[in-house]
């Protein structure tokens, strides 16, 4: 039975509701869906605004929130987050964070970033597109990245290529690290013998060419890599002092013509 004046709606079923009744419940779902979309709204700024906090160790655990529950509305954050971060254990979480996301959005915002006019932020990507390991991002790891001024950009730059070098390119990309060889102090140069031995027998060409090279310090460091080759177990210190002495004694030099 039907109560007179009250219109009511039947549906396929049978059952019969009254369109005050329908109103309400209309009314809490859509009270229901604001609030749903509201807690989604603070659980997505709540880690993002921790990422900005004074303190490292509040940064460090809003880096590991992003990256135990991904979200893409995170990703140009972290992104912007890594180019800015002073401290090493937060970029790094951050990047493990962002390896956390899925790549088709990750690296549209990473291959931005090496282009950018800071040179934390190029040398961060640079590191995370490392960590990806995707060899879509190789044709963003040019000359000028390899050759760039700021020696952490080019140390990253280095590490990168050898992890993203399509099959059958590395002798080129050894050739350009090559060029390299004698830059820097210490660790610097580590860091390129690291990266040519990385690429195997391919590099001997190059290295060979660099003993003969103007520049004592070229030259020591190519011995010093030819050695790291033939015995990784060689300690990089001992390697590179031992071919400065050979270069001082007047071990591997220039030109025949005596030129340079």
């Amino acid at each position: 039975m039907q109560l007179t004046g009250v219109a009511t709606v039947n549906d396929k079923c049978g059952w019969a509701f009254d369109l005050d009744t329908m109103t309400g419940f209309s009314l809490l779902v859509r009270e229901v869906v604001s609030m749903t979309i509201t807690r989604q709204d603070t659980d997505a700024t709540g880690p993002l605004q921790g990422l900005e906090d004074g303190r490292s160790s509040v940064r460090l655990r809003a880096a590991l929130a992003v990256g135990t529950t991904p979200d893409p509305r995170f990703v140009d954050k972290l992104v912007e987050r890594c180019g800015i971060e002073p401290e090493f254990f937060v970029r790094d979480m951050l990047t493990w964070a962002l390896t956390r996301h899925p790549v088709s959005v990750t690296l549209p915002a990473l291959l931005r970033e090496v282009r950018s006019e800071r040179a934390q932020a190029r040398s961060q990507a640079l590191h995370t597109l490392s960590k990806i390991g995707d060899r879509r991002a190789w044709p963003a790891i040019t000359r000028t990245l390899l050759a760039d001024a700021d020696d952490e950009v080019a140390r990253s730059a280095w590490r990168t290529a050898v992890v993203l070098v399509p099959e059958g390119e590395e002798p080129a990309l050894a050739a350009a690290l090559a060029t390299q060889l004698g830059r820097g102090e210490w660790e610097v140069q580590l860091s390129l013998s690291r990266a040519l031995v990385a690429l195997g027998e391919v590099i001997v060409p190059a290295l060979r060419a660099a003993t003969t090279a103007c520049d004592p310090c070229v030259r020591a460091h190519a011995l010093a890599t030819q050695r790291l080759l033939r015995d990784p177990d060689t300690g990089f210190a001992f390697a590179i002092e031992d071919a400065k002495r050979v270069v001082a004694l007047g071990g591997p030099a220039g030109r025949d013509d005596g030129t340079c």
